[in-house]
């Protein structure tokens, strides 16, 4: 039953100039701090500590305009600003020419660090757009093409020449190709995974903000009621003493008359006020659970299809109203409705232990594609037959709700000849059992 709701349309993306990344000044420039390091050990290690003859010089300078850059952005940015996409598409095709040119000086294809030509496109694809680590992406293959055609020989202790075959370093540029694609794709998923998901939990968030303000008014209102009480009393009564001491024929009666009358009313309201804050207190705290069911049910009654309650159990049940239970199963229950043919069915079962809630509807059911995916907040969409192609954001609140009560979700198709689809949620008793009064 996933929610049917149309794909919402988003504002247009800002320009590549004009745009904010997700990353930091100060988390690039400790990046690049940190292949500084790793580069400057790496080099003199091979010259001094292997003894190995290589363009040391030109090493070190390429290694040396790193710094330079760095100690730049130090002076000219503030490290704690996000970057803009363009800055940080620049410093991380940087990256990747700079990589370039030390590896051409040792060796090309033939050196064994070539694969950390991942790490500038790996860092792109989790906090830049797509189209901009896919440019990325095409800088580097073409650094790749270019250390394979320009390069300096591989250095090797006493001055022997170690060559590999043409054909391994062909197959060590398509590990390398193919490890970009590869990383890259997977970060960007795994960054969008964690953008969709902190956009949905903002919106849960917000779902039970807006339930505890609707639950605050109540005492607002009879704050309210208590503070004004005594003003109004007093003016009552100021106003009935003056209109005793005043003649019928007095103009200014016909006016104390309809102050008494006007303040009598106001006490009536406070007084209405008071009271249904003490009866809402009650509701909020507890409920029969048929009870509870029928609040949930009542505003999506007469919408198409009938729903029908079943609440059954060994004993009397009162549960705690909380409103993620009740904004939850509404949730499902909306969904239900939207997709049944003729009829939703809510049953409701207990014993001494658990507490188990079912919403089925006669509607096509799950979409073989979506019981996989199940809980997570993606749009909806219905395929060819009408079923639910995709999972919407409010059934991804209405889980995320309910766990948070202790419910224990199951959510699949009904079984063959019935048709539709089941939620079904089950709690142990005292989760939701209301305290004894």
């Amino acid at each position: 039953m996933a929610e049917p709701q149309t794909v919402p349309q988003h504002a247009p993306l800002p320009s590549f100039w004009g745009a904010t990344s997700r990353v930091r000044v100060r988390t690039l420039i400790l990046l690049r701090w940190l292949a500084i390091f790793g580069q400057t050990v790496a080099v003199l290690f091979v010259r001094y500590g292997l003894e190995v003859e290589f363009p040391i010089g030109w090493a070190m300078a390429a290694i040396g305009v790193s710094v330079g850059l760095n100690l730049g952005l130090i002076a000219a940015r503030r490290s704690q600003e996000l970057a803009r996409e363009w800055e940080a598409a620049a410093q991380l095709a940087y990256d990747a020419v700079q990589l370039a040119v030390l590896l051409a000086l040792t060796g090309g294809l033939q050196n064994p660090f070539v694969f950390l030509f991942v790490a500038p496109v790996a860092v792109s694809a989790t906090v830049l757009r797509p189209a901009v680590t896919a440019m990325l992406a095409a800088l580097t293959f073409a650094c790749v093409g270019a250390i394979s055609v320009w390069r300096l020989p591989l250095p090797w202790p006493d001055g022997a020449a170690f060559v590999m075959p043409p054909l391994y370093q062909m197959g060590v540029a398509a590990a390398v190709l193919i490890g970009l694609g590869f990383t890259s794709v997977y970060a960007w998923r795994v960054a969008a995974e964690e953008e969709r998901l902190n956009i949905a939990l903002a919106a849960v968030q917000a779902v039970l903000a807006r339930e505890q303000t609707l639950s605050a008014l109540g005492g607002l209102a009879a704050a309210a009621a208590h503070e004004l009480g005594t003003p109004l009393a007093t003016i009552h009564l100021v106003a009935k003493e003056m209109a005793r001491d005043m003649k019928p024929d007095d103009p200014r009666a016909e006016d104390l008359q309809l102050l008494v009358t006007q303040s009598e009313r106001c006490r009536a309201i406070l007084g209405q006020l008071s009271a249904n804050r003490e009866r809402g207190d009650v509701m909020i705290q507890r409920a029969p659970i048929r009870a509870l069911l029928e609040e949930v049910v009542s505003p999506h009654e007469g919408l198409g299809a009938s729903i029908v309650i079943d609440a059954k159990g060994t004993d009397a049940l009162e549960v705690r109203r909380m409103p993620e239970i009740v904004h939850a199963l509404g949730g499902i229950v909306e969904n239900a409705v939207g997709f049944a043919q003729s009829r939703v069915d809510i049953e409701a079962r207990w014993d001494a232990e658990h507490v188990e809630i079912a919403i089925r509807d006669d509607g096509p059911g799950f979409a073989p594609g979506v019981l996989g995916r199940l809980g997570e907040p993606y749009l909806t969409e219905r395929d060819e037959e009408g079923r639910a192609g995709g999972l919407g954001l409010g059934f991804f609140i209405s889980k995320t709700l309910l766990e948070r009560t202790g419910a224990k979700l199951e959510v699949r198709n009904r079984r063959a000849p019935q048709t539709g689809a089941l939620v079904k949620a089950r709690w142990p008793r005292s989760a939701i059992e209301a305290p004894a009064l």
